[in-house]
């Protein structure tokens, strides 16, 4: 005649002693959809290598600026250390 055997099982955490750690706790972010609709910005820092003529060069062809609005931004990260070009979707950021 066979016996019944009822066999219960533990995660391995359970049963440890306190000197181990604790089940690892996973954290879900959920962003709602205004977060996602923020704005990013392209963000331009001062350096000491680039001439301010180049800088300007490459405002007008990368972000397609006349050349007093691309002096303009050139400037302000001469004078202040950074200028925003640029807010806009993720993607084309």
């Amino acid at each position: 005649m066979a016996k019944n055997v009822t066999v219960t099982t533990f995660p391995i955490w359970r049963n440890a002693g306190p000197s181990t750690v604790d089940k690892p706790t996973i954290k879900k972010e959920t962003h709602s959809k205004e977060n996602l609709d923020l704005p990013w910005q392209v963000v331009v820092h001062n350096d000491p290598v680039n001439l301010m003529s180049y800088v300007t060069m490459v405002f007008q062809r990368v972000f397609g600026y006349p050349r007093e609005k691309a002096e303009r931004h050139m400037l302000e990260v001469h004078h202040n250390g950074r200028s925003v070009l640029w807010s806009g979707m993720r993607e084309r950021a």
